[in-house]
């Protein structure tokens, strides 16, 4: 577990810049225990916070843009987590954040999808809502994944063909990765590759925190002929301390806002298509970057 260590002192000091004291401001204390929390489970949303703090929600995102500004928590839609490069959020407070636009991005990309097709699926709650929709929308699939929640999602379609690599079970997230699972990737050539990551650099770095799990998604995108990148908006600078690859080796991403400009210019000189699903209704605008 990742410990903090503040002083009520050097904390007074950070925060009293900008804010007057009043009943609604934010206090030093409130922030060193918000800090403890987000440590302690790795993501809190603004709800829970809210309600633990006995304050309003608009309390609580002051606080935490505060906190991001001064680089003690990561901004998230709907809450903060860590901002370590070393160690991810767990699986159940991941499934929390952006899950809404989870949904939609996965409902895009099925769009994208033919029937009969075949594909890999890895990894990742995003790619787990790619699942969920392509089990209401198509049919006749054949996936290979290395992720039991996916196989579990499409398993009982019986017009669906679900394979599972070997490999070890991650207790975590039920993910399957190691030698076994690689090597068994690396006997398909699919037509599709529908892969998550941790973190997008602005200099087009896919980054991820585990190593396996990457060594896995590699040949994910080595063996599919066409690969497709599945990132919600906080995927956009986030860190991770392990360099999947470079989104020039991917065909297309599949998000749901406009990325910051310095992605923008990265993905037209890499020539990725890029797919932005509409906030408005089920009918997804697209965005489209070639490379001029």
């Amino acid at each position: 577990m990742i410990k903090f260590k503040f002083t009520s002192e050097s904390m007074e000091t950070e925060l009293s810049k900008t804010e007057t004291r009043n009943s609604d401001d934010l206090m030093p204390d409130r922030h060193m225990h918000i800090i403890e929390l987000i440590t302690e489970s790795g993501f809190a949303s603004i709800e829970s916070m809210a309600s633990h703090f006995n304050v309003t929600p608009q309390t609580i995102r002051r606080d935490i843009n505060k906190l991001d500004e001064l680089g003690y928590v990561r901004r998230y839609h709907g809450g903060a987590g860590l901002t370590s490069s070393s160690k991810n959020i767990s699986y159940q407070a991941r499934k929390g954040i952006c899950s809404v636009e989870k949904i939609r991005i996965a409902e895009f990309t099925a769009n994208h999808i033919p029937d009969y097709a075949s594909l890999f699926i890895n990894i990742g709650t995003t790619t787990e809502e790619v699942a969920r929709a392509l089990g209401k929308t198509r049919k006749g699939l054949k996936i290979i994944t290395n992720n039991l929640n996916v196989a579990t999602i499409l398993g009982s379609r019986e017009d669906f063909e679900v394979i599972i690599a070997g490999g070890m079970v991650r207790s975590r997230d039920l993910g399957i990765t190691g030698d076994a699972t690689v090597d068994f990737i690396k006997q398909f050539k699919v037509d599709f590759g529908i892969i998550g990551v941790s973190g997008i650099d602005a200099d087009g770095s896919l980054l991820d925190f585990d190593y396996h799990e990457v060594r896995v998604a590699k040949a994910i995108i080595k063996n599919s002929r066409k690969t497709y990148l599945i990132a919600d908006n906080s995927k956009f600078g986030r860190n991770a301390m392990v360099r999947l690859g470079d989104i020039s080796e991917i065909d297309a991403i599949f998000t749901d806002s406009e990325p910051p400009k310095e992605f923008r210019s990265v993905l037209v000189e890499a020539g990725v298509k890029l797919h932005i699903s509409s906030h408005q209704n089920q009918n997804a605008a697209v965005s489209s970057l070639t490379k001029a």
